[in-house]
């Protein structure tokens, strides 16, 4: 089953700085933007792919990449 297409909504771990990212869910999709440039590029991922990313990042797979 599809799950509904939602509006973009800004990440609750953004910054106040304006360093934001916004999400949306669009065609099964999982979309992200960056919300200083809502008509740039929009990057698009599958569920498993952002599963893959939040184990990876679970597992510490990029703490030398977020850490730096």
């Amino acid at each position: 089953m599809q799950k509904a297409e939602t509006e973009w909504v800004k990440s609750p771990y953004s910054g106040g700085n304006g360093n934001c990212i916004e999400l949306r869910r669009r065609d099964g999709m999982i979309e992200v933007r960056d919300s200083k440039n809502p008509n740039g590029p929009i990057l698009r991922f599958t569920d498993a792919e952002v599963a893959a990313f939040r184990l990876g990042l679970a597992d510490g797979a990029f703490d030398p990449i977020i850490g730096s």
